[in-house]
């Protein structure tokens, strides 16, 4: 009797998990969905010169994280063909004020790029094969720190899926045989701030949601032949979230962030099952959940954090007791949480100004604290092996003890700017630079 009642809780917090591999990183924010790879030992200090298994130059330009699966790692790029854009003329804020105070220029779209999917061998760095997805002109322009491969590819370990927003969804064997693919239209973005959401993948579903400034909606797919299953119209503006699918009390959601509400949806059939107010405007990062509790914020012009107990989650929960807990400063605006035991780190806005809390309670464990030698984040922060690891864009990576106490344990920098979220796999963390794509092992 001993033995099965120790095991309610471990099958509780198992439902509430994604369907993966924990040895792979195999989507967006990793083998929980959380950010943490919980077997993993990648080291705690590198340089140039210094545990680098290899550093592999990756054509063109894309923030997409990358994905490890078996003995392959996947990353996704966009490459222009010709040799310079054109930007875009700033346009005057709602109510006639300018924007240029927070607003950089987009990069307007002039010449033709190459959608790409890479497939290197995770030993030795070599390109096993690469494939063009499509060839065109992007239909809309991005913000200039962002790119046109902004989102994650996934994997089952049968195929690869490969996505690239406005110009397609690609199906791939694991060999690079094309299997199907599926364009779902152009996605019009707030202020030409470009795409950024990932698809979320559940055992033979794959969800994507397509949140921008004209018909917003989410649409669930067979992964074998891409076709739909349902589709769900969202009465939502740009946002750029990747959905949460969890397992919880016999019953599969799919959890979306946005401005407007948050909704979570039945994976099987697409019906709603609950929504919520109270996040700020351009929501971005993607929520994480654990033992029956989904965690959602976002933090441009505001600050926003909810607690949200699944159990009680029925209808409109706004205000209601299926809020747990809730935060209300220093939440991020681009990267995404890390939730790992019984923490939630996360970021503010996109600076190097990092908060800890209790995931029970909300109470803080420490922060807001200003990391030392970070300048600017859009990566989210990773975990693993009672570590945790934040990347700032100037190169600069801090590893910090996974603990209630602040410390740092090393600070490591490359000759390269990052804005892709680390993947961690095994003995190995990969960085996807603005150049070049790292392998960082102590072999």
């Amino acid at each position: 009797m001993l033995f099965c009642l120790c095991l309610v809780p471990l099958l509780a917090w198992a439902l509430d998990q994604p369907a993966t591999p924990t040895e792979y990183w195999s989507q967006w924010r990793g083998p929980l969905a959380t950010g943490a790879a919980p077997y993993s030992t990648p080291p705690i200090a590198w340089s140039e010169t210094e545990n680098i298994r290899w550093k592999v130059a990756i054509p063109g330009q894309g923030h997409a994280s990358p994905i490890v699966w078996g003995d392959r790692v996947f990353v996704l790029t966009a490459i222009q063909t010709e040799a310079s854009f054109a930007q875009e003329k700033p346009a005057a804020e709602e109510g006639g004020r300018s924007s240029n105070r927070w607003r950089p220029n987009p990069q307007k779209p002039s010449h033709v790029y190459r959608f790409e999917i890479l497939a290197l061998d995770r030993q030795s760095g070599a390109i096993l094969w690469q494939r063009t997805a499509r060839k065109e002109v992007p239909n809309a322009g991005t913000h200039q720190d962002g790119s046109w491969a902004p989102a994650s590819p996934l994997s089952d370990g049968e195929r690869v899926y490969a996505y690239f927003g406005s110009h397609g969804l690609y199906c791939y064997d694991m060999e690079g045989q094309a299997l199907w693919s599926l364009d779902l239209g152009d996605m019009s973005t707030r202020y030409s701030f470009g795409e950024g959401s990932s698809p979320a993948l559940h055992e033979d579903t794959i969800v994507v949601n397509w949140d921008h400034e004209e018909e917003s909606f989410i649409v669930a797919l067979d992964v074998r032949t891409g076709t739909e299953r349902w589709r769900i119209a969202r009465a939502e503006r740009t946002s750029w979230s990747t959905p949460l699918i969890v397992d919880h009390a016999g019953r599969t959601q799919v959890i979306v962030n946005a401005t407007n509400r948050i909704r979570s949806y039945d994976l099987a059939s697409g019906e709603q099952i609950w929504e919520c107010a109270g996040m700020t405007v351009n929501t971005i990062p993607t929520p994480v959940a654990t033992d029956g509790i989904v965690y959602l914020m976002s933090g441009f012009r505001g600050n926003a954090l909810l607690a949200i107990r699944l159990a009680d989650a029925k209808g409109d929960i706004t205000g209601t007791g299926s809020i747990v807990w809730s935060y209300d400063r220093d939440t991020p605006y681009v990267p995404s949480p890390l939730l790992y035991d019984d923490a939630l780190y996360f970021l503010k806005g996109n600076n190097g100004i990092l908060s800890s809390l209790d995931t029970k309670t909300g109470t803080e464990h420490f922060g807001p604290q200003r990391l030392k030698g970070i300048e600017g984040i859009y990566a989210s922060p990773v975990g693993a092996d009672s570590r945790i690891y934040i990347t700032g864009r100037n190169g600069t990576t801090l590893v910090l003890k996974h603990s209630p106490k602040y410390e740092i344990l090393s600070s490591n920098v490359l000759d390269d700017k990052f804005s892709a979220s680390p993947a961690i796999a095994g003995n190995e963390i990969f960085l996807r630079g603005e150049h070049a794509l790292y392998c960082i092992a102590q072999d």
